[in-house]
């Protein structure tokens, strides 16, 4: 995995962990890697991973059953789709909507990306 510089380490793994979640790849009740299994596929201490997954279980997306591991969290799907949406309207949108005033991008022109981009992934399916 490669980190960017500007985000701490443990959010950018809850990034991976919620991507999975969201592509359906870890469905709710799915055992997620152990601590030590994370932090040796990625590269990182484990102690980066054990403050990803405390992060990830206070906002209700993965639990430990204690002994056994870390579970995907029942409606984790969609408490992950809300964080996720409210980190990109709090905190992605106001720098997009700054490049775009500074580049005189209009929501039209936006819009007409967006369709391009969408019907590309779409073809690529």
């Amino acid at each position: 995995m490669e980190f960017k510089k500007k985000q701490a380490i443990y959010l950018q793994i809850g990034e991976h962990i919620s991507e999975n979640i969201l592509r359906k790849l870890w469905k709710e009740g799915d055992k997620i890697p152990s601590i030590r299994e994370m932090a040796v596929s990625i590269e990182v201490n484990p102690n980066t991973v054990m403050r990803t997954y405390n992060y990830l279980q206070d906002m209700g997306i993965i639990f430990n059953k204690r002994g056994i591991g870390y579970f995907v969290a029942d409606r984790s799907y969609e408490k992950t789709q809300e964080l996720k949406k409210k980190n990109f309207i709090n905190l992605d949108l106001p720098h997009i909507f700054k490049t775009m005033d500074l580049l005189k991008i209009t929501l039209d022109d936006l819009k007409e990306l967006y369709k391009t981009s969408r019907d590309g992934r779409k073809a690529a399916e």
